[in-house]
C-alpha cells in the first residue's frame, strides 16, 4: 500500500514537471514558416525583403523566435517558379509571400489552401485571375497591388519635361505579363502628348540589349522601362547600355536610378512590402484571404541621378528636380 502511494506521488511529479515542457515544445514547434517567393534575385530585391522583415518587428514578430522565412528564388528564370512553388508547399509553410505576378501565380497554382499574400503585383492583379475583385479576392490570395492606372501617364509627362523636343519614345517591357489596363492608358497619354510608342518585347537577358539597337534603330527619344522580373534582376546592365546609348530613360522603382539609371517614377515597392506584413500578422491571427481586401499604393516617389544625366549630355530642369523626392549626385 504505501509503496503503490509514493509510485503515485511521483507519477504526479513527473506529470508535473514534464507538462510544462511538453508545452513549451509543443509551441516552439508552432513557430510559423513564411515562405518567400520572388522571380528576381536576392541581391536585386534585398531592400524591399528587409522593409517586409522591419514591417513584421513593428508588429512585435522576431526572427528565429516568433517566425522564420523559408526564401526561394528564381534568378529571373521564370520557369523555375512552379518548382520552387511546390518545395516552399512541401515544406508547409503557413502563408507564401510573393511579387509579381508571375511569382504569385506559379505559387497559386501549386497550392489552393496555403494563405498567399502579394508584396506589390505591377499589373491588374484581377485581369491576372489571381484575385476575384480588389474588395473581394475571394480563394487563397490577397495582398497589395503597385497598379496605378495614372502612372504611366505621369512618366510620359517626366520625360516630355526632361526631353522637350520628345516624339519617340521606346517602351521596353515583358509581353508575358497582363498589362492591357496600363497600355490603354500610355496609348491614351501618349496622344496627349503627341508621342509615338515603339513596343519592344524582353522575354530573357538576352533580349536586353537587342531592344536598345532596336530602340536605337527606331529613333527613339528616350525610353520608358515596364516593371519586370528580368529587368529588375539585370537593372545595372540596363542603367549602363542606356548610358552608352546616351539615351534617357525613366524607370519604374527607384532600384534602378540606384544603380545608375536617369529617372525613375512609381509606387514605392518598399512601402507595399513592408504593409505586406499586415496581412501576414492578420492571417497568422486566424483571418481568412478571401476576407482581406486587396490595397493599392499610396506613396510614390521621384528619383533623379544627375552623374547619369552628365554622362548622357542632358540637363534636368530645375522645375523637374524640386518635384524629386531625391537626387543622386
Amino acid at each position: 500500500m504505501r509503496l503503490g502511494r509514493q509510485l503515485r506521488v511521483l507519477l504526479v511529479v513527473v506529470s508535473l514537471v514534464a507538462a510544462p515542457l511538453a508545452a513549451e515544445a509543443q509551441q516552439a514547434a508552432k513557430v510559423p514558416r513564411i515562405g518567400f517567393l520572388s522571380a528576381a534575385s536576392p541581391s536585386s530585391i534585398s531592400a524591399r525583403v528587409a522593409a517586409f522583415r522591419q514591417g513584421l518587428r513593428e508588429f512585435g514578430y522576431v526572427e528565429g523566435k516568433t517566425f522564420v522565412i523559408d526564401s526561394r528564388y528564381a534568378e529571373g528564370k521564370v520557369d523555375r517558379l512552379p518548382d520552387l512553388a511546390a518545395e516552399l508547399v512541401h515544406l508547409e509553410v503557413d502563408v507564401i509571400v510573393t511579387g509579381a505576378a508571375s511569382s504569385t501565380r506559379a505559387a497559386k497554382k501549386a497550392t489552393s489552401t496555403i494563405p498567399i499574400v502579394m508584396a506589390g503585383v505591377g499589373g491588374d492583379p484581377v485581369e491576372a485571375g489571381l484575385v476575384a475583385s480588389l474588395a473581394r479576392p475571394g480563394g487563397n490570395v490577397t495582398g497589395l497591388t503597385a497598379l496605378s492606372l495614372e502612372l504611366t501617364g505621369k512618366q510620359l509627362e517626366l520625360l516630355k519635361e526632361i526631353v522637350p523636343k520628345l516624339s519617340r519614345v521606346a517602351v521596353l517591357g515583358t509581353s508575358t505579363l497582363p498589362r492591357a489596363g496600363t497600355i490603354r492608358e500610355m496609348e491614351l497619354a501618349a496622344g496627349t502628348f503627341r508621342v509615338h510608342l515603339q513596343y519592344l518585347d524582353v522575354l530573357r537577358r538576352e533580349d536586353i540589349a537587342t531592344a536598345f539597337r532596336e530602340a536605337r534603330s527606331g529613333r527613339a527619344d528616350a525610353i520608358l522601362m515596364r516593371a519586370s522580373p528580368i529587368f529588375q534582376s539585370h537593372r545595372r546592365q540596363i542603367a549602363d547600355l542606356a548610358v552608352k546609348r546616351r539615351l534617357p530613360a525613366i524607370y519604374p522603382s527607384s532600384d534602378f536610378v540606384e544603380a545608375g539609371g536617369l529617372v525613375s517614377y512609381g509606387v514605392s515597392i518598399s512601402d507595399l512590402y513592408r504593409r505586406a506584413a499586415t496581412y501576414v500578422d492578420k492571417i497568422l491571427k486566424g483571418t481568412k484571404p478571401a476576407e482581406l481586401p486587396v490595397e493599392q499604393p499610396t506613396t510614390f516617389e521621384l528619383l533623379i541621378n544627375l552623374k547619369a544625366a552628365k554622362q548622357i549630355g542632358l540637363t534636368v530642369p530645375p522645375g523637374v528636380l524640386a518635384m524629386a523626392d531625391r537626387v543622386i549626385k
